[in-house]
């Protein structure tokens, strides 16, 4: 079979499961075309990034030619161009200006069908439920395939644009955590069930770490070795350290953790945070370590290549994340396989990978003196948590194995695309089966 795999931008550095997924249909088989929504620059990518990157069918911005030809596949069927704007008319949740991108999508799902028209796709897969997913539903409708997309966070539960419609028309959806799967289910309720498939992801098995830190500066920027060779200080025994990892996006909210970390100083911590990441909220968040006063203990490290990342969590006594809104961060996932203690919200589906007391700790959302009551008294018995330093290894490895979950996501979706009495299943029938 022949599928088409879309992501709003691919390849990700920040997305690795995409490419994974990607490689994973390969293998058993499947001839899997890459598309991206925007056009990504090939500069800050790896080797393997940019192998798929060369490969990959990009839609945003549309030259001229593919501008006019997705126009007239748009007009050529009526009653097709009807079913694709009535969500964009009816539809409640979403803004006018977001129902304007959406026009411009459909749009750009129709140069997806043109593109895909030649290639004999079978399947058309969204990962995220942002803007990809209209483009891939309206391909598959003019191209009369199936159509199924992944669900993570924000795309579910903060931006979930026409997601009514995308449930409706996907023959199925997949999604990272149970919590995701109730939150669908009790919010679109003429969901199907058996439509919502539960698919975690994973880290590879981590199966030695120091424990030590670097006795010098010079020895810790050498062991970092990555191009950039940021300048931090070592993290001396005697200085707490705690890490953060994720791009710089309100949705990580750093202006709490910035907060927290003003008053850890203020109750006399001594401590050095890390945040590593990029993003759009670099300034603001460096105007606020500034105002604070916090530039001896806050640091902004800035993009870190995968291969040099885990000598940060080798060296954190503390991993901590404060965002507002997640699936079941990766991020939690690698430091908890290198055996280091975390401390998160409990949100969403966090409290399904991260165990409060026994793999880690949670701390109440957005509540600053139980995040920081938590900090200090992770420092006070620091010595004394190995045992959830080790449960937390062993339930990433019994849970969240990155080669596992990816052949049973490889299962499940091949499984649910197989042909059916000679005939691929088509979303609207795969809809009645499902509802019978």
């Amino acid at each position: 079979m022949t599928i088409a795999y879309i992501a709003n931008e691919f390849p990700s550095p920040l997305e690795p499961y995409v490419m994974d997924e990607i490689t994973e249909l390969r293998r058993r088989g499947m001839q899997v075309i890459c598309c991206s929504g925007k056009r990504v620059s090939p500069d800050s990518l790896s080797l393997n990034e940019r192998a798929f990157w060369k490969e990959t069918r990009y839609f945003q911005p549309l030259s001229d030619d593919e501008l006019l030809r997705a126009l007239g596949r748009l007009a050529s069927n009526r009653r097709n161009l009807w079913e694709l704007l009535r969500p964009l008319v009816w539809e409640r949740g979403a803004s006018p200006a977001r129902r304007i991108r959406a026009l411009g999508h459909t749009v750009m799902g129709a140069a997806l069908a043109e593109q895909l028209t030649p290639l004999d796709v079978e399947h058309i897969h969204a990962h995220h439920g942002y803007f990809a997913s209209w483009m891939a539903l309206t391909a598959a409708r003019l191209l009369g395939t199936g159509f199924s997309f992944t669900l993570h966070g924000s795309d579910l539960l903060q931006r979930a644009d026409l997601l009514s419609a995308k449930l409706r028309a996907c023959q199925f959806c997949v999604t990272v955590s149970e919590y995701n799967r109730r939150y669908i289910l009790r919010n679109y309720p003429s969901t199907p069930p058996e439509k919502v498939v539960v698919q975690r992801l994973g880290v590879d098995r981590v199966r030695s770490w120091p424990t030590s830190a670097p006795a010098a500066e010079e020895n810790f920027e050498a062991d970092l070795g990555h191009a950039e060779r940021v300048k931090v200080p070592s993290p001396h025994q005697q200085r707490f350290c705690l890490l953060s990892v994720g791009r710089l996006h309100p949705v990580k909210d750093y202006h709490f953790l910035i907060e927290g970390c003003a008053a850890l100083r203020d109750q006399g911590l001594d401590f050095l945070c890390w945040i590593v990441g990029e993003g759009p909220e670099r300034l603001a968040l460096e105007r606020q370590i500034v105002t604070r006063g916090l530039q001896g203990e806050v640091r902004l490290i800035g993009h870190v290549p995968r291969s040099a990342l885990r000598s940060y969590y080798r060296y954190a006594d503390l991993v901590v994340m404060t965002s507002k809104s997640e699936g079941i961060p990766v991020v939690l996932m690698e430091a908890m396989s290198q055996a280091k203690v975390v401390l998160a919200p409990a949100i969403t589906g966090i409290p399904e990978l991260v165990e409060h007391g026994r793999t880690g700790f949670l701390y109440q959302p957005a509540s600053l003196p139980d995040f920081v009551s938590a900090v200090m008294w992770i420092h006070g018995r620091k010595a004394s948590l190995s045992e959830i330093q080790r449960a937390a290894a062993a339930s990433i490895a019994a849970s969240f194995n990155r080669q596992r979950n990816l052949r049973a996501f490889a299962e499940q979706f091949l499984t649910r695309i197989s042909p059916s009495d000679g005939n691929h299943a088509h979303p609207v029938l795969q809809q009645v089966r499902l509802s019978v």
